[in-house]
């Protein structure tokens, strides 16, 4: 460890902390920078819905098999840099029937697409996006050395020399001609300003025209919130867009029952974990949408092939398509059908997502509750 970061102390309870395995640590978007305004509550005029996202349900291969629609999880993450233009090229070259990217302001108010808060682990310049202007952010370059990125550099992949994309740069791309079918799904993070975050979109998505003739952008971006409080500030800035709560907790999810054709991202172990059948019963009777993140495993695919749902985000975009070709759902479902270590990471991110529920006990009321969002001018 550098001077910078020294060991901590023997016998300290940063010490028992450091010496906890990986596999034991919190689910890195249980501890997300903004996590706490989860339980912020919010007003949402009685009037006033969203529109349904028709083009987020599933679809139908060419032999008339329902299939979950491919989402690229920050572009093809599984061979390329993320949120990297080359990325999402790669997805839809590929047969991605939409991406997913995450979104942050600059010192300047540009909207970027960035997983982190902080350019470190993509770009090695240990500073936060927020503090940096568009112009000092375009000069770098991503340095490889991120999640899965040793991986790729031994599979002759590499990451490296990539620039930041700005949400302008991918709707200009996406605005080209052949591209109007394929969506977006903008991952608003909790550590941006709710107010500047929302009104940034609805300024910077108007300010690039659709493809002449093709679909308006309220047809092909979805603003994906994570907390409640955002609903009214998506009314505001940006309406006319569809939304859908992305979360890991189905008793949070359940808050957003009070608002029409608001759809459901949720963390695929939480659908899997106990409450989540009944959160999917419950979806295909009410007609929500519902999408999982992030599968990668091929056991995971085949589940949420056969339970149904309508796009699944994923780091491979060939390997999903592939098994939604292959898969057989004729075939009896194994007992145990995402295998017994499968089934111990589920337990484990139920577990830590059940200690979060303990913790911030009205961010996860078990039902949908009008102290959380109210319907009133």
């Amino acid at each position: 460890m550098s001077p910078d970061h020294p060991s901590p102390a023997a016998g300290s309870g940063d010490d028992l902390l450091h010496r906890i395995p990986s596999a034991l640590n919190a689910p890195p978007m249980l501890t997300q920078p903004g996590v706490e305004e989860l339980q912020a509550p919010t007003t949402v005029p009685p009037l006033r819905d969203f529109p349904q996202a028709t083009f987020t349900r599933y679809r139908l291969d060419a032999q008339k098999r329902r299939r979950p629609q491919c989402i690229a999880h920050r572009g093809y993450r599984a061979k390329y840099a993320e949120n990297s233009m080359r990325a999402f090229r790669g997805a839809i070259s590929t047969g991605a029937h939409a991406l997913e990217t995450d979104v942050h302001v600059t010192k300047d108010e540009v909207v970027v697409l960035s997983h982190d808060p902080s350019l470190k682990r993509c770009f090695g310049v240990d500073r936060k996006i927020k503090d940096c202007t568009w112009d000092e952010i375009s000069k770098m370059r991503t340095v490889g050395g991120g999640q899965g990125d040793k991986a790729k550099a031994k599979a002759g992949i590499r990451t490296e020399g990539e620039a930041m994309a700005r949400l302008q740069d991918l709707l200009e791309y996406l605005a080209q001609p052949g591209l109007e079918e394929v969506w977006v799904m903008l991952d608003i993070k909790l550590s941006n300003s709710a107010e500047q975050i929302m009104r940034l979109l609805g300024s910077t998505i108007a300010a690039v025209p659709p493809a002449q003739g093709g679909k308006r952008w309220e047809e092909r971006i979805v603003m994906g919130i994570w907390a409640a409080k955002f609903l009214p500030l998506a009314l505001e800035h940006c309406p006319g867009f569809p939304v859908s709560n992305i979360g890991f907790s189905v008793s949070y999810a359940r808050h957003f029952l009070e608002i029409p054709n608001v759809s459901f991202n949720m963390l695929l172990p939480m659908l899997i974990a106990p409450g989540g059948r009944r959160f999917l019963r419950d979806a295909r009777k009410e007609g929500w949408e519902v999408y999982a993140w992030t599968v990668n495993e091929r056991t995971k695919m085949e589940w949420c092939i056969r339970r149904q749902l309508d796009g699944v985000i994923t780091d491979d975009v060939a390997k999903f398509l592939d098994v939604c070709e292959r898969f057989d759902e004729t075939t009896p479902e194994n007992w145990m059908p995402v295998g017994a270590l499968g089934y111990l990471d589920i337990m484990r991110v139920y577990l830590w997502v059940s200690v979060m529920a303990w913790l911030y006990r009205r961010m996860f009321r078990p039902v949908a509750s009008r102290a959380l969002i109210e319907r009133r001018e």
